[in-house]
C-alpha cells in the first residue's frame, strides 16, 4: 500500500466517508486510492468554492467532518472564501491539498506557492506529511484538531508522500481531547447574575443553538425572567414547539435598540455580539457600554452540557416547563399579485415541510422569513456565517448529502448566487433534494444599503454599475438548464407558489427563479 492508501485508510477507521474534491495532477495518486475504496463517497465540484462551501453544509448537518481535496496552493486559494465562512461556523473540515513532490519543490514550477501561508488565516490547524510513513499521523492530528477545536485543519499532501510506500497498520480511530471544565469564576458570576435584579440576557452561539441546549435556554429564561438571543451560528434549531430564542438583528441601529436595556449578559459558546462593519459615528459593539459581559463557555465547550449545569445550579428542574413557540403556520395569508420579498417569504414559510433545512443567502430579501420562523414546521436554519457571499448554493448541496431524508429550501440572493453558480451541477449530478430559490432583484441591494449606512445617499454613474446586475440581466432558468438543474420563473406570488409546492412535491433539485419588485 502507498501513502494515499493509508491516508484514506484513517479517514474511514474515524468515520470520514465522504471527500468533497476538485484534484489535479499532483493528486493523482490520492484519486486512485479513492477508487480503491468504495465506501468513500466522492463528490465533484467544478470550482474549488463549491467544493469547501458544500464540505460546511454537510459537516453541519452530518456531525463530523467531511475531507475535501484540492489542488496545491492556486486550488486552495480559489476555497478560502467558503473556508473563512466555515471557520467562522466553526465546523470540522479536514482539507486535504495536493503539493508538489519534496524534491521537486526546489526548482519553483509554475503552481508551486506557500501553501502553509495561504492555509493559516483560514485553518485552526496545519500540517504537511513529511512522507509516506508520516500520513497517518498527519491526518489523525488534523482530524483530532478539527473535532477538538471545531474548525478547519488543512493537511498538506506532497505527492511522494502519497506515491511512497508504507506497510499495512492496524488503525483505530484517534482519541479526541475531552471538552475544557467551565470556569468556575464565571460560572459564579452568572448564577449570580440571573438571582440578581439586573437586567439579564443570555446570548448564545455555535452549538448551544442546537435543540437541547435551546430548550435548557429556555427553562432558564422562564426561571428567571433573563431575555435570551443569538448572534450568528452554524446550524441553528427554529420553529414551534421550541424555545423563542431571538436574533440580534443584523442592522445595527436595530441591534442596538434590542439591546440598549440589558445591565448584564451571559455569553455561552461565542463572544459578545460586535457590528459587521464599521460606520462613521456608530459603535463597534452592540451592548451597552456599561453592560457587564460574563464570557461563560466557548465554542470548544460542550454547550449542552454548561446550560445544564447553569441550569442545575440555578435549582431549575430539568423537565421544568418553559414557553414554547405556538405553531401559526397555517395561519398565514399569502397574498396575490406582484411578488415582492415579503409575498416569497410568506409563501415560503406556509408551505414550509416539516424537519426542512433552510439554507439562508438571501441577504436583503429575506423578507419576513426570520420573523415567522418561530411559528413554522421545527426546522434547521443554516446562515451563512462570515459575511464572505457564495455559499449558498454550495452549502445547500452539502446538507444534502449530509441529510439525505430531508428537504432543503435555499434561499438565494442573485448576486451573491453567480459567485459559486456551478453548486447547482454537483447538485443535478449527486441528485440532492434541494429547492432554490432565487431572489431575482438584479442589484447588490445590500451593498445599496451600505452606501446609505456610510452616510452616502445618492450616487452616479460609476457608483451604479458596481452595484447593479441588469446590463444584461441574469436569466437564472438559463444558468439551471445549462448545468442540468430543472427550473422555472416566477413572476407573481400565485405562478411561485404553484412552481414551490411542485417543487416540495418532487425529488430532486429545482430552482425557482422568484423576479421580485
Amino acid at each position: 500500500m502507498n501513502g494515499a492508501d493509508m491516508l484514506c485508510d484513517v479517514l474511514l477507521v474515524n468515520g470520514v466517508d465522504v471527500c468533497f474534491a476538485n484534484p489535479g495532477t499532483s493528486e493523482m495518486h490520492f484519486v486512485a486510492a479513492l477508487d480503491r475504496k468504495p465506501e468513500m463517497r466522492c463528490v465533484l465540484g467544478l470550482s474549488e468554492g463549491v467544493v469547501t462551501g458544500a464540505a460546511d453544509g454537510y459537516s453541519r448537518m452530518a456531525d463530523k467532518p467531511a475531507a475535501t481535496l484540492l489542488h496545491l496552493g492556486p486550488g486552495l486559494a480559489n476555497g478560502l472564501a467558503n473556508l473563512h465562512n466555515a471557520r467562522r461556523a466553526r465546523t470540522p473540515i479536514l482539507n486535504v491539498v495536493g503539493d508538489h513532490a519534496s524534491h521537486h519543490l526546489q526548482y519553483d514550477a509554475p503552481l508551486t506557492s506557500d501553501i502553509e501561508s495561504l492555509a493559516r488565516p483560514m485553518s485552526h490547524w496545519v500540517g504537511r506529511a513529511a512522507g509516506a510513513s508520516d500520513i497517518r499521523r498527519c491526518t489523525e492530528e488534523g482530524l483530532s484538531a478539527s473535532i477538538a477545536r471545531r474548525g478547519v485543519s488543512t493537511m498538506i499532501l506532497p505527492a511522494d508522500a502519497a506515491w511512497g510506500e508504507v506497510s499495512p497498520q492496524a488503525l483505530s480511530p484517534v482519541a479526541v481531547p475531552a471538552p475544557p471544565t467551565v470556569d468556575a469564576a464565571a460560572l459564579k458570576a452568572s448564577i449570580q447574575a440571573l438571582r440578581s435584579s439586573k437586567r439579564a440576557v443570555i446570548i448564545l452561539a455555535g452549538r448551544a443553538l442546537r435543540e437541547k441546549p435551546v430548550e435548557t435556554a429556555g427553562r432558564i429564561a422562564a426561571a428567571t425572567g433573563a431575555a435570551v438571543f443569538s448572534t450568528s451560528s452554524a446550524r441553528s434549531t427554529r420553529g414551534a414547539g421550541r424555545a423563542m430564542i431571538r436574533p440580534i438583528p443584523y442592522n445595527i441601529e436595530l441591534a442596538i435598540e434590542v439591546l440598549k436595556e440589558f445591565e448584564v449578559a451571559i455569553c455561552i459558546g461565542g463572544p459578545r455580539p460586535v457590528t459587521f462593519f464599521a460606520y462613521p459615528g456608530k459603535p463597534s459593539t452592540t451592548l451597552p457600554s456599561q453592560c457587564e459581559v460574563i464570557q461563560l463557555a466557548e465554542h470548544e465547550h460542550d454547550l449542552t452540557d454548561v446550560l445544564e449545569q447553569l441550569s442545575d445550579d440555578l435549582g431549575i428542574k430539568r423537565n421544568a416547563d418553559f414557553t414554547r413557540n405556538p405553531f401559526r403556520q397555517y395561519e398565514i395569508q399569502v397574498p396575490t399579485g406582484e411578488l415582492t420579498a415579503d409575498a416569497a417569504s410568506l409563501a415560503i414559510a406556509r408551505y414550509l415541510p416539516e424537519n426542512a433545512i433552510v439554507i439562508d443567502e438571501a441577504l436583503t430579501s429575506i423578507g419576513q422569513h426570520s420573523a415567522l420562523a418561530p411559528g413554522l414546521h421545527p426546522h434547521d436554519h443554516l446562515p451563512i456565517t462570515g459575511g464572505s457571499i457564495g455559499i449558498g448554493i454550495p452549502l445547500a448541496a452539502g446538507a444534502a448529502i449530509g441529510a439525505p431524508e430531508r428537504k432543503v429550501v435555499a434561499m438565494q440572493a442573485d448576486g451573491s448566487g453567480m459567485y459559486t453558480v456551478q453548486g447547482l451541477w454537483t447538485q443535478a449530478r449527486e441528485q440532492l433534494d434541494v429547492v432554490t430559490i432565487i431572489f431575482a432583484n438584479h442589484a447588490y441591494r445590500i451593498l445599496q444599503g451600505e452606501m446609505t449606512n456610510v452616510g452616502v445617499n445618492s450616487y452616479g454613474t460609476n457608483a451604479r454599475k458596481m452595484l447593479d446586475l441588469d446590463k444584461p440581466k441574469l436569466d437564472w432558468c438559463s444558468l439551471a438548464k445549462g448545468l442540468g438543474v430543472a427550473s422555472g420563473r416566477a413572476k407573481t406570488v400565485e405562478e411561485f407558489v404553484k412552481l414551490y409546492t411542485g417543487a416540495l412535491g418532487q425529488k430532486g433539485p429545482f430552482l425557482i427563479e422568484a423576479t421580485i419588485v
